[in-house]
């Protein structure tokens, strides 16, 4: 099994917290797992064809060889790859931002500032309900709305955001609503000694 991989603290910024860290959901790996067993098992009727062919013992030998080096190119492409490309995609909720990055080699990510969210949904179908995942639409201040797809618990997910985000407005409203000069009601009007 694959080693918990966690977000790394070095690209949070001081005093950050992480509130909630996902990868997608597992179902994303089903049909990769399941195009590399139809894999596994073409492999393994091609070379019960060969033992039972009339070849040479080099032609054997030959053919043993490409379905191994078929085999084990169909095992990285349609297994291996989506497998590392699931652990490398980081869906991250701090307490100041939203943070998504994938990629295996080329790394891509965008990070979304808590006060910069207008709107945050949720949607899932039947299977998704039954496998507690679906998507999570975002809706920010300037962009379109951006869907991050099977996301785990994202009901749990949904409250969570809401919350921080919340939070984020009543902070921002605790600081408007605190007088600015405590000593004076009036903005300063010189200096004073």
């Amino acid at each position: 099994m694959l080693a918990p991989m966690a977000y790394p603290r070095e690209n949070l910024a001081p005093g950050e917290r992480i509130v909630l860290h996902r990868h997608p959901h597992w179902k994303c790996l089903l049909g990769p797992f399941l195009i590399f067993i139809l894999c596994t098992a073409i492999a393994g009727l091609l070379a019960g064809v060969v033992a039972r062919s009339s070849l040479a013992s080099s032609g054997e030998l030959a053919a043993y060889i490409v379905i191994a080096v078929a085999w084990a190119g169909a095992a990285i492409w349609f297994f291996i790859r989506p497998l590392v490309s699931w652990k490398t995609t980081h869906f991250v909720l701090t307490d100041r931002r939203v943070i998504f990055r994938n990629g295996i080699i080329t790394r891509s990510g965008i990070d979304i500032p808590m006060r910069r969210i207008n709107t945050v949904e949720f949607r899932h179908g039947l299977i998704d309900r039954m496998l507690r995942t679906g998507t999570l639409v975002i809706e920010s201040a300037s962009d379109d709305p951006l869907a991050f797809h099977d996301i785990p618990q994202v009901e749990k997910v949904h409250a969570l955001l809401y919350h921080e985000v919340l939070d984020m407005t009543d902070a921002a409203d605790d600081y408007d609503d605190e007088p600015r000069y405590p000593d004076d009601e009036a903005a300063p009007r010189g200096r004073r000694r």
